[in-house]
């Protein structure tokens, strides 16, 4: 069992140690918590990376929020800024145009359940990416230890492993290449040639 956290448009090495799992689990029933990739992804942009976060609504009567039931806030337009900000930063790179139309729904709603919002995501990346994808949600929390623990790779403050293999990205020329950004930002740029990087990528856990 390999035990993974939904986070909202993975980052590549998250994405690659998904890929090659033989048996995906999503922790489904874990406590939410700020400065993850639950809500939060990377994509490189004009003055470098560009973190663009999901605003959360929080309820301080109820106490500690299970991501399960962890809603977006919706005072402004999130969803749409996040889809405008990835049309400035990924219009020109080669495979924009073959991947919009796939991706542009899952910014039209302000209002989106995280946990389900992420799995949703997931989903569609498996789609875009030709593998099968198949995962089980947990059903109770899993301690530490249970099986192949991959948890971590949702946060944001994770100590960095190697950089991963180069490929040419949007802004190479600016800023060099920017290693473990979202997926995203992988199929843009590498197209049809996503997966097998992906499967490539060595993963230590």
């Amino acid at each position: 069992m390999d035990l993974f956290l939904p986070t909202y448009f993975p980052s590549i090495r998250q994405m690659a140690a998904m890929v090659q799992s033989k048996e995906l689990v999503f922790e489904c029933q874990d406590n939410y918590q700020k400065q993850t990739y639950r809500n939060r992804m990377s994509i490189a942009h004009a003055q470098g990376v560009l973190l663009l976060s999901i605003p959360i609504k929080h309820n301080k009567i109820q106490g500690r929020l299970k991501t399960q039931t962890t809603q977006s806030e919706t005072d402004f337009p999130w969803a749409s800024q996040h889809w405008k900000s990835i049309q400035t930063a990924y219009r020109s790179s080669p495979f924009f145009e073959y991947y919009e139309d796939e991706l542009s729904d899952l910014f039209a709603n302000d209002s989106v359940f995280l946990q389900e919002h992420n799995l949703k995501i997931y989903q569609r990346l498996i789609e875009l990416l030709g593998h099968s994808g198949h995962f089980k949600r947990s059903t109770n929390y899993l301690p530490k230890g249970s099986g192949s623990d991959f948890r971590f790779l949702a946060n944001i403050k994770q100590i960095q492993e190697a950089p991963l293999p180069e490929y040419t990205q949007v802004f190479h020329a600016e800023h060099g290449f920017i290693s473990n950004l979202s997926v995203i930002d992988l199929l843009f740029n590498l197209g049809p040639q996503s997966l097998s990087y992906l499967q490539n990528i060595t993963i230590i856990n």
